[in-house]
């Protein structure tokens, strides 16, 4: 393996790097989005539990938004609760793009990564090539160990940053799709607190 590398000549420590950043990136985030983590289990019913024994104090909303993503989201509209309702959704909207943005962290880095990695294998090809043909010039045709050097480089560069791209790419998109998963499913529980509690404020209103 190392010979391996040694052949792909300078251009393979930055293919390496971007292969330890995007694996970092890739477990960092399946550890960060899961969804335990994101929606906790009944975390709707639990506060609006709290809401109906009249149990909810600051001390509960504080733990509420350090506990999770929804918990956030959920937290900004109990803040909110005894104000109007349009407040609520402001507050509640205005979390959400900041809870957005954390999950969507390291996101754009990776997407870079997938997207670099194959030029930096394709510039090694040339670079590669340029040895093939500068030592063709030098020595012709006639003895191949001094192609090989350039040959080697140009293809073992292209196949590392091939191996970098692909599972960064799939990693990207797949990320992607479950960040918007879980915005989706976070704006369906903050609605159904909302409107629970708008509901409460109708009925108790005289």
């Amino acid at each position: 393996m190392v010979e391996i590398v040694k052949s792909g000549g300078w251009l393979m420590v930055p293919i390496i790097l971007c292969a330890i950043i995007a694996m970092g990136i890739i477990l960092e985030r399946f550890w960060t989005l899961r969804q335990k983590r994101v929606i906790p289990d009944d975390l709707t019913g639990k506060v609006w539990g709290w809401v109906k024994k009249n149990q909810l104090d600051q001390k509960q909303i504080q733990s509420l938004h350090q506990g999770s993503p929804l918990g956030q989201i959920l937290a900004a509209g109990l803040i909110n609760r005894d104000r109007e309702r349009s407040v609520m959704k402001d507050s509640i909207e205005d979390t959400g793009r900041h809870v957005v943005h954390e999950l969507e962290r390291y996101l754009e880095t990776l997407g870079t990564v997938a997207a670099i990695s194959p030029l930096l294998g394709l510039l090694g090809t040339v670079i590669g090539m340029v040895k093939v043909f500068t030592a063709i010039t030098t020595y012709g045709v006639g003895d191949p160990t001094q192609l090989a050097g350039g040959i080697a480089e140009a293809l073992i560069t292209t196949a590392a940053g091939l191996t970098v791209a692909i599972p960064a790419l799939i990693g990207y998109r797949y990320y992607r799709n479950r960040v918007d998963t879980l915005v989706v499913d976070m704006e369906k529980e903050a609605i159904k607190l909302v409107e629970a509690l708008h509901r409460r404020r109708e009925k108790d209103a005289p």
